[in-house]
């Protein structure tokens, strides 16, 4: 009997080693897979085959097979959030959420990526900034952010002073002004001192000045006193 269980195993060894290598790590993998696939909430495996998560697929923006990280849209979700959550993610594929620092980094460890950032006022307007590059760290480096070739899709770009900078929430202050620019700002962020993006703001309708920068913010397409209706982050491997 023994040696029969060791037979099959061995005979079923290349159908799991299989399996495991057809597991999607990003939409781009699933894409590939079936190029049919419309935009809409996938899983993946970032870091591997125990650590299935859900994510929203753009498959029709610029080419598509955009895997989105990040992503704000009715305010639904608050992002306020200490360290540990912005660390393993929270939210929503479906809706707003954040997929996890260390997903990401796991993802741009294994593929070199390009990122998508698409955003939307209140008006119905829309403009993209995008870059060639993109990359986070790992933890032990703050999940430190290497962004660079960016293209201008109208929104200008408010990631260039972020650029080099770790990540910061309320209870893990990594920036560089003697002060805490996620508590001052009531976002979490890649924040320098402090900003020109703040994505994870707090969600807001529009043009308000009430508290400055605490909105859903990018600085040089609508200021720093504009909420934006929506945005969304998104990275697919580098052609």
């Amino acid at each position: 009997m023994e040696l029969v269980s060791v037979t099959v195993l061995f005979l079923l060894a290349p159908q799991l080693i299989s399996s495991q290598l057809l597991l999607p790590l990003d939409c781009s993998d699933i894409y590939n897979n079936d190029s049919s696939l419309s935009s809409g909430v996938y899983t993946i495996y970032p870091i591997g085959s125990t650590s299935a998560v859900q994510v929203y697929c753009d498959m029709d923006s610029e080419g598509g097979r955009w895997t989105v990280f990040q992503r704000r849209m009715d305010g639904s979700v608050n992002f306020y959030r200490p360290w540990d959550h912005y660390k393993i993610g929270f939210g929503t594929a479906a809706g707003e959420y954040w997929l996890g620092l260390e997903n990401v980094f796991h993802l741009t460890l294994r593929k070199k990526y390009e990122l998508l950032v698409d955003m939307e006022d209140f008006s119905g307007n829309k403009v993209f900034a995008r870059y060639s590059s993109f990359s986070i760290d790992p933890e032990t480096y703050g999940y430190r952010l290497q962004v660079s070739g960016f293209i201008d899709g109208g929104a200008g770009d408010s990631l260039r002073v972020h650029n080099g900078q770790k990540f910061s929430t309320f209870d893990k202050d990594q920036d560089t002004w003697p002060n805490n620019c996620a508590k001052q700002f009531l976002g979490a962020f890649w924040y320098i001192n402090c900003l020109d993006a703040n994505p994870n703001g707090v969600y807001r309708w529009g043009a308000d000045a009430t508290l400055n920068a605490v909105g859903v913010e990018w600085e040089t397409w609508k200021g720093n006193n504009y909420s934006l209706k929506s945005i969304s982050m998104k990275i697919r491997p580098v052609q």
